[in-house]
């Protein structure tokens, strides 16, 4: 799925408007049937509703929102901030609807005196302004803005909360933006949902269709994406009778150190369910008794080191290599790492203590091969990128080194970021809370090795396993919850997850 910025998406409805055609005020009503339908399931009669709306198209939303649930039997007030003396037409329109009903109260609000008590019981709907907003909130909405978020109701908020922006964030005033409980938004996802800072604000939030015009959404140019269940099936490669595991590539995996082969276990494990056909794990000594016991399928490459990595095997069999997860950061480790970065002439994934030592030797990155796939958490990035002063600064870090590098960087998180060379982000669905738990990234760099030895292309594998491990993540919450789900679990619904993606 594309994601736009919030200029674009007002293109995309002047287009819209335009093309299929539908007039502005009908596209309104569209918009507010979705959300009627929406609150209607999820919030009964009971519930008193308060609706905060503003004077433009936003406002206009929460108008005709407003008419839809009082026609339904909901006990609703309206109240407009006056913060302007003119509406925008369709909020005019909707307004002037509205007041024909009966049973419509409609509070003009002027000054802070005239805004509502709040209840915990309460239903607040947001529809003060919407994404178009550039500059902090200030005066009456601020303190409308401040009193819904003391209150403790229950806040819907119409496309984003108030008061936060569509994109960047940074220059915004924190305790100015809505809090909302859900955020119903028109589409698409608008880019600021996606990083965490903004998460107490936007809640959990919801895509409403409201039949956008798919000829401009087709054409719009974006960087940036959402990964959805029809970008990832067409990746997924279909087995042939006749295959046999010298098809599905030879893997090799360098990974563990003395009191640290858990991370091995894990990355060879998620690395042969992930489908490849052969897997060399390469691994200390003393870690032989471990692999060989905990990983039957796996063969041993011993290092001649007991405890580290020091010795590059000979490269010559394997079809793509992974390297990082529980190496350690000592001196031999490091030139080790450096001769593997020469010899490498397939595709490579690098993940933790690789990605510290090329922080230790930045300029080691200009020897990565082309497609690298980096896949580090925030701090690992900052410390090879420098550090970001939000979410939204270190995506767009990360996007600006995938490109100067020629890398691929797979920033993980909610909604892992995976950031192309090519200047393209794709923002990841899958995933829950539950897989923030050790030994989650290593999963992660065996499934993406997997992936490689079978010669997907590395932004495919990358996409596909980011897509895959959350997938098999979600799995394994409805069997175990959040709190119980450790990266075994992962690793036991990645079958599930295959499955599942071939169903649909």
């Amino acid at each position: 799925m594309k994601l736009f910025r919030t200029n674009q998406v007002h293109r995309i409805d002047a287009y819209t408007i335009e093309h299929e055609p539908i007039a502005d005020i009908d596209l309104m009503e569209r918009a507010a049937g979705q959300l009627f339908k929406w609150v209607t399931a999820h919030f009964s009669h009971e519930k008193q509703v308060l609706v905060f709306t503003g004077p433009g198209n936003n406002g206009g939303d929460s108008l005709a929102l407003s008419r839809m649930l009082i026609g339904a039997g909901y006990k609703v007030k309206v109240f407009l901030l006056q913060i302007s003396d003119h509406l925008s037409e369709s909020c005019h329109t909707n307004m002037e609807r509205l007041k024909k009903l009966n049973h419509a109260d409609i509070t003009f609000v002027r000054e802070e005196r005239e805004l509502p008590d709040l209840g915990k019981d309460d239903l607040v709907i947001d529809g003060m302004f919407g994404s178009g907003l550039t500059r902090p909130l200030k005066g009456l909405p601020e303190r409308a803005v401040k009193k819904i978020n003391e209150s403790g109701a229950t806040v819907v908020a119409i496309d984003v909360p108030s008061g936060l922006f569509g994109e960047d964030n940074r220059e915004n005033i924190p305790e100015n933006i809505l809090q909302a409980d859900y955020t119903l938004t028109f589409q698409f996802p608008k880019l600021s949902f996606f990083f965490p800072e903004n998460e107490p604000y936007t809640g959990e939030w919801v895509v409403l269709p409201i039949g956008l015009h798919p000829d401009i959404i087709a054409r719009e140019p974006t960087s940036y994406h959402y990964l959805t269940p029809e970008d990832i099936i067409p990746l997924i490669r279909k087995r042939k009778k006749f295959s046999h595991k010298g098809t599905f590539g030879h893997a090799l995996l360098i990974s563990g150190s003395f009191g640290r082969m858990g991370a091995a276990v894990l990355a060879s494990r998620a690395c042969l369910r992930g489908g490849v056909g052969l897997l060399t794990t390469h691994i200390p000594r003393l870690g032989n008794d471990i692999i060989q016991t905990a990983v039957p399928e796996a063969m041993l490459s011993c290092d001649q080191s007991d405890i580290i990595f020091s010795e590059v095997p000979d490269l010559t069999p394997y079809s793509a290599i992974g390297a990082g997860p529980a190496l350690d950061t000592r001196n031999n480790t490091q030139k080790a790492m450096l001769l593997l970065l020469q010899k490498a002439s397939v595709p490579l994934v690098l993940d933790a203590d690789a990605l510290n030592i090329l922080a230790l030797h930045p300029e080691w990155l200009g020897k990565l091969p082309e497609n690298t796939i980096l896949t580090p958490h925030p701090k690992e990035f900052e410390r090879m990128a420098g550090p970001a002063k939000n979410g939204y600064d270190r995506v767009h870090k990360a996007m600006k080194f995938a490109q100067e590098h020629t890398v691929i960087v797979v920033l993980k998180g909610a909604h892992t970021a995976v950031a192309a060379p090519d200047g393209n982000v794709y923002f990841n669905m899958t995933g829950n809370p539950g897989m923030a738990t050790a030994g989650s990234g290593d999963v992660l760099t065996g499934i993406i090795l997997s992936l490689l030895a079978q010669r997907y292309k590395p932004l495919e594998a990358a996409l596909t396993g980011v897509y895959v491990h959350g997938l098999a993540g979600d799995l394994a919450l409805k069997e175990h919850g959040e709190e119980a789900l450790i990266s075994s679990d992962i690793i036991e619904h990645l079958g599930g997850a295959f499955l599942k993606l071939k169903k649909q």
